[in-house]
C-alpha cells in the first residue's frame, strides 16, 4: 500500500513564509499566526498542519530530531526523513528539535540539552503539539517582545508551562518552545517570564 507524504507545494517560497511567521511569534511571545496553505501531515499522524510545516521549514541534514513516542506514529519519522533528510535521534539530550506534547513533560520528563553560558544556542527547541492554544488563559507572559503582559491558554499544559517557567533561573540557557495547535502557531522563548493567575484554573477543554 502506498502512502502519500505531503510536502510544501513550493518549498522555497512556502518555507520562507513559514520561517517569517516563526520569527514573528518568537519576537512577540504569546501572539498567534495561522499557517495557511500548508500541507496536511502524514495521514493518521498525531500532529497538525502548523507543526508539520514547521518541521519541513526548520529541519535539514544537520538537525537531529527527537519524536515523543506518542507522536511517532503513521510513518511520521519516515516522512520527515524523506522530505528533509533530518536524522532522527533516540537520545533527547542530543536533539536540536524535539516534537512533544504536554504529557511528554510530566513525570520522568526527558532531559533535553539547555546549552551553556558559552554556547547557549546549543539547546533543544521544543515543538509542542497542543489540543488548545488561545488567549485569556491562566498563564501570564511578560518580558522582551511583550508590552506589559499577555495571557495564554494551552489547555492541559501545566507541566509544559511549569517547565518553561524554569528557564528564567537558567538564562541564557534554557529551552525555546514553538507551540502548535492544528494550523495555529505561537512561541515562548526562554527569555519569557511565566506566571500563573492564582484566581483561575487551567481550562480542561481539549478542543479549541
Amino acid at each position: 500500500m502506498s502512502m502519500r507524504w505531503n510536502a510544501l507545494d513550493v518549498p522555497v517560497h512556502d518555507s520562507q513564509r513559514v520561517y517569517r511567521q516563526l520569527l514573528s511569534v518568537m519576537a512577540e511571545p504569546g501572539t498567534f499566526v495561522e499557517v495557511g496553505g500548508t500541507p496536511q501531515p502524514p495521514s493518521g499522524a498525531a500532529i497538525g498542519a502548523a507543526c508539520w510545516a514547521t518541521l519541513l521549514t526548520l529541519c535539514d541534514l544537520d538537525t537531529r530530531v527527537w519524536l515523543a513516542p506518542e507522536l511517532n506514529t503513521a510513518g511520521l519519522s519516515e516522512a520527515l526523513t524523506f522530505h528533509t533528510g533530518a536524522p532522527r535521534t533516540d537520545m533527547p539530550e542530543e536533539a536540536d528539535f524535539a516534537v512533544v506534547t504536554p504529557a511528554t513533560l510530566e513525570e520522568a520528563a526527558p532531559a533535553f540539552q539547555e546549552g551553556s553560558e558559552t554556547y547557549p544556542d546549543r539547546s533543544t527547541t521544543l515543538l509542542v503539539v497542543l489540543d488548545r492554544l488561545d488567549t485569556a488563559g491562566p498563564w501570564h507572559l511578560s518580558g522582551p517582545g511583550i508590552p506589559g503582559m499577555r495571557r495564554l491558554d494551552v489547555g492541559r499544559g501545566e507541566a509544559l508551562m511549569k517547565r518553561l517557567a524554569t528557564n528564567r533561573a537558567r538564562f541564557p540557557c534554557g529551552l525555546d518552545a514553538i507551540l502548535t495547535c492544528d494550523t495555529r502557531l505561537s512561541a515562548v522563548p526562554r527569555s519569557t517570564r511565566i506566571t500563573r493567575s492564582a484566581s483561575e484554573e487551567v481550562d480542561a477543554c481539549m478542543s479549541p
